[in-house]
């Protein structure tokens, strides 16, 4: 397939290497012209996913990238600027979401935002970095277009990148917002040297907010006992390159999220979605604990006084 994937930052990278390893015609499109002008030049990505070799891989602005002609659009852009990016893009192949976050202006999900076209979401624990090494992952699509899904898996999937199809498009977008602000959370543990019994608990209520939010959305309770839910969400919250559990971490040792974002050099999502999650969850009237703790902290709150106030809520059954 000839694929256009918008968004060179180290997802969108290491994503446009297992689709060209596939075999498929690959143009990978950014914002930033000195970085497509270096990627062009040397075959590396000055910024992101230093490890991925984007040799075989056409580089262009969005605006010169032919998505229009793409038999297949993949958008890995942060969740802070999909709206503004996905309603632009011309042409009507389908759309698969690299993308882990809700709509900040609407609260959305992402794919929602996308129309007159067919839609997918792609999630899973998949680390970029790891995946530009070549090591073994897997990930699963989710489309309400089961026939969509399938294609994709087949497109996507290899010896090294494991591709499994889900119908539960709405669990799955979910899954993957919320594992970011539990990461944040998992990250704080980390950063308090709370030890790995308050963190594996931490995970594990955190896991539990993940399927309540969930069953309010209509999502199937299933979809988080699997990669893009529990997968993802221990791999986001053990990982030591991973963003939102470094960001975490270095909140609680002292750093504002804005202090915390600037070291990390990258999109941290978990501190975009945060608000936009705990405002979903009071639309829905469920209470999410962890997520309301984190926006807490991100506002202000000691984390030290936080770990009590979680501590001391009033016992009940699992």
């Amino acid at each position: 397939m000839r694929v256009a994937v918008v968004g060179a930052g180290s997802w969108g990278s290491a994503f446009a290497c297992l689709l060209r390893d596939r075999g498929h015609d690959v143009t990978l499109a950014g914002r930033d012209p000195e970085q497509i002008a270096v990627i062009r030049e040397t075959g590396r990505n000055p910024r992101y996913a230093h490890d991925a070799d984007l040799g075989g891989i056409a580089a262009a602005a969005i605006e010169d990238a032919r998505v229009g002609s793409a038999e297949l659009v993949v958008v890995a852009v942060p969740s802070s600027v999909f709206g503004d990016v996905v309603p632009g893009l011309p042409g009507d192949a389908p759309v698969l979401i690299l993308t882990k976050g809700l709509d900040p202006s609407t609260g959305e999900r992402l794919s929602t935002l996308v129309t007159g076209r067919p839609v997918a979401v792609l999630s899973g624990p998949n680390i970029a970095e790891e995946i530009a090494r070549g090591l073994p992952a897997a990930a699963v699509v989710a489309s309400a277009d089961l026939a969509l899904g399938v294609r994709l898996q087949l497109a996507i999937n290899s010896a090294i990148f494991r591709v499994y199809v889900n119908e539960d498009i709405v669990g799955v977008e979910l899954c993957a917002a919320a594992k970011n602000v539990i990461a944040l959370a998992a990250g704080g543990a980390d950063g308090l040297r709370l030890g790995d019994n308050a963190k594996a608990a931490l995970v594990a209520r955190g896991l539990a907010e993940m399927a309540r939010l969930a069953e309010a959305a209509g999502a199937r309770p299933d979809t988080f006992a699997g990669l893009a839910g529990m997968g993802d969400l221990i791999v986001t919250c053990w990982a030591p390159t991973g963003r939102n559990r470094r960001a975490g971490e270095l909140i609680a040792q002292g750093a504002t999220p804005e202090e915390a974002r600037f070291a990390i050099g990258m999109v941290v999502e978990g501190l975009t979605t945060a608000p936009v999650l705990r405002d979903l969850s009071h639309r829905l009237g469920i209470e999410l604990p962890i997520t309301e703790g984190v926006c807490a902290v991100l506002e202000g709150v000691e984390l030290t006084d936080l770990v009590q106030q979680l501590m001391r809520r009033e016992p009940t059954t699992e």
